[in-house]
């Protein structure tokens, strides 16, 4: 009898582990913004001249990922305007 108890009580204490788990999941992806409106917005404080914070409270996924693709875009628009003025030094100061 008491064989067959441990069966249970161990899938019971499996089943305790993954509700946990799953509450743990959801609260994460909640905070990140991934699942339903984010905690942190609901404490969202306005700042008066900052336009930005709003925005930034707002920040989905999908949002981040084409902020950070036109951040790169600039950088590199950056890097290579800079590598042409010093190509620009380089061969005035040979000269």
């Amino acid at each position: 009898m008491a064989t067959r108890q441990r069966g249970w009580l161990g899938l019971i204490g499996l089943v305790l582990a993954l509700v946990i788990v799953a509450l743990l999941a959801r609260t994460i992806l909640r905070e990140y913004g991934l699942a339903g409106n984010p905690a942190s917005a609901a404490k969202h404080v306005s700042v008066p001249g900052a336009p930005d914070v709003e925005a930034a409270a707002n920040v989905t996924p999908k949002n981040a990922l084409a902020r950070a693709r036109a951040l790169q875009d600039e950088v590199r628009k950056d890097a290579a305007d800079q590598e042409k003025r010093i190509d620009a030094a380089v061969s005035a100061a040979s000269k």
